[in-house]
């Protein structure tokens, strides 16, 4: 690869770093939040939940194919760090909404994986795509190693308003690395690297993807997996409160969810070179369910917490090299980031659904017992969509209707 890869690559991998930190923060703030504002858990999770939703929306990656990835970069960094410091000053539900459901999703929509993926893939030759995109992942892991012990601080030192705008400073940096991105998205991402889609343009690619049944069917899968991080991320460390154990542990039982999928996404993407993506994203699914099912079956203690956070982190966004390789290697990599967008949409919603019916069923019922249930079962279901995918790549004389 070229200096310009490598540079771009590099840059991706840090904004990611930044921006998947400070995000996967969020439920450290879930107790102070509700009790300051005197509101109950479903509150908060629905202001998660709506943040998620439009993190999802896959505008700002179409945005991206058309204008590049810098003012994307440039805008959504920026608006993440306005929602931070606003975030800081709410004293209303509607003021949660918001700052940490609509800005601060919108902002994440333009800084997130999507677009990254998106201007990574336009560089890297085909054949090491899915490799670097497990590299980039990684370095979102590693981010949340890295920020949430960093939060944690933040929030016993100076509380949790003045916690957010010390993330929100963060985002000022992560605009300036945008400056580094290219301004405009290149037709082809590689004289190395032929395109499935060649010149077609996005309408073709929608109407492509559309069409093809196993482009539904990584929608289907990657809800699955939002539901499934969202869930853990958010609500894990009040799980572990309300059973007796310190809001470090909680911090750090989601810093070691960071630690191992630092190594499980590189170990995914490195794979995903070698073997059929769809056959290890079944084996991940299945590997998740079954890791829930212990966690929940053993007695909780602070070892089996620990161990939770560092299995489910080796599994945690190993899915995002995979699908994302996926799309690429079906569909090419000249519109990725809108059809790998919608992907992520699907990913999104589930994030929702994961996230509110966390606090919705909490606050009625006082357990989150079935909500690790139902975490199970779409782990299971998720295993099976995957297995009759057709990976074949897509050419402009194929009808696409797989």
């Amino acid at each position: 690869m070229n200096r310009t890869a490598i540079a771009i690559i590099t840059l991706g991998a840090l904004t990611i770093f930044l921006g998947m930190g400070v995000r996967q923060a969020n439920g450290l703030f879930l107790s102070p939040v509700t009790s300051a504002l005197g509101i109950g858990r479903e509150t908060f999770s629905l202001a998660i939940a709506l943040q998620n939703m439009i993190f999802g929306l896959p505008l700002l990656g179409i945005l991206a194919d058309r204008v590049g990835s810098r003012l994307v970069l440039i805008g959504g960094a920026l608006l993440y760090a306005t929602g931070l410091f606003l975030f800081g000053m709410v004293t209303t539900p509607s003021g949660l909404y918001l700052t940490l459901g609509l800005v601060i999703g919108l902002a994440l929509s333009g800084v997130g994986y999507v677009v990254i993926l998106g201007a990574v893939a336009q560089v890297v030759p085909e054949r090491r795509r899915t490799t670097v995109f497990g590299l980039i992942t990684a370095a979102g892991s590693l981010g949340m190693f890295a920020v949430v012990p960093g939060a944690q601080w933040l929030l016993s030192s100076l509380g949790w308003q003045g916690a957010a705008t010390g993330l929100g400073a963060v985002f000022v940096m992560v605009a300036l690395l945008a400056f580094g991105f290219p301004g405009r998205s290149p037709r082809t991402s590689s004289p190395t690297a032929p395109e499935p889609l060649g010149e077609s343009s996005l309408g073709q690619a929608l109407l492509r993807a559309s069409r093809h049944r196993g482009y539904w069917l990584l929608n289907m899968g990657f809800f699955v997996c939002g539901f499934h991080v969202s869930f853990v991320a958010t609500h894990l460390p009040a799980f572990l409160t309300d059973n007796g154990m310190t809001a470090a542990l909680g911090a750090t039982a989601l810093s070691l969810v960071g630690l191992f999928n630092l190594f499980g996404s590189m170990l995914a993407g490195w794979l995903g070179d070698r073997y059929r993506k769809k056959l290890l994203l079944s084996g991940l699914y299945l590997f998740r369910a079954v890791t829930i099912s212990l966690f929940l079956l053993l007695p909780l203690s602070v070892p089996s917490a620990l161990i939770f956070g560092a299995v489910i982190g080796f599994l945690w966004l190993a899915t995002v090299p995979l699908t994302s390789g996926m799309v690429a290697q079906i569909f090419g990599s000249r519109f990725l980031s809108t059809l790998y967008g919608i992907v992520f949409l699907s990913h999104q919603l589930g994030a929702f659904l994961g996230v509110w019916l966390g606090g919705r069923v909490f606050d009625a019922t006082g357990s989150y017992t079935s909500v690790w249930l139902l975490a199970v079962a779409l782990g299971l279901a998720a295993s099976l969509v995957h297995l009759p995918i057709s990976d074949k790549r897509i050419r402009l004389i194929e009808s696409a209707a797989n």
